[in-house]
């Protein structure tokens, strides 16, 4: 008995870090996508070249701030302080651990039956939101530059494999 509960050790920690990093992704984007669309649409950001041409022109035009590159790394910056407000919850059928808002960016209650929220908790989502903030800068960037669909499943499925485990749908069905 004691030799079989050591053999699934590993793919316990295994299941929980897969478990945690999937949260993580999906808990950074959107955080990100909520505070893109706190952005007033009409406020835009000069892009392009400030120099001079020969005939007197300037090559710069103006993109909407809450989708440029700019706005996007900067909240990529500071977006994983936000990790401090979600909560870790298991499914009792499966154990698989989600993570979910403790806090609502509205102030309304919510439901946090099941829900532990601790340090261990917070600080480990902390750091994978980090860690994937900065492994994937630019496809965030990429993907969250544009009104994209479903940036959470191509994102944390598709193009990095973090949530791979948890859908159970080949690639090509997403």
């Amino acid at each position: 008995l004691a030799l079989a509960l050591v053999s699934l050790l590993p793919t316990a920690g295994a299941r929980r870090s897969q478990d945690l990093h999937c949260g993580a992704c999906r808990a950074l984007v959107d955080e990100l996508e909520w505070e893109i669309s706190q952005v007033d649409p009409r406020k835009t950001i000069q892009m392009g070249s400030f120099r001079i041409n020969p005939d007197g022109s300037q090559s710069v035009v103006e993109v909407p701030y809450a989708r440029s590159e700019a706005h996007l790394t900067e909240l990529l910056e500071r977006v994983c302080e936000k990790m401090k407000e979600y909560g870790e919850k298991a499914d009792p059928a499966t154990h698989r651990k989600s993570y979910v808002r403790v806090i609502s960016h509205d102030g309304t209650k919510m439901d946090l039956s099941g829900v532990k929220f601790d340090g261990d908790v917070t600080s480990s989502l902390k750091f994978a939101c980090e860690s994937i903030a900065e492994e994937y800068e630019d496809e965030l960037i990429e993907f969250l530059s544009h009104e994209a669909d479903n940036v959470k499943d191509r994102l944390c499925s598709k193009r990095t494999d973090l949530c791979d485990h948890a859908l159970h749908i080949p690639h090509d069905e997403l």
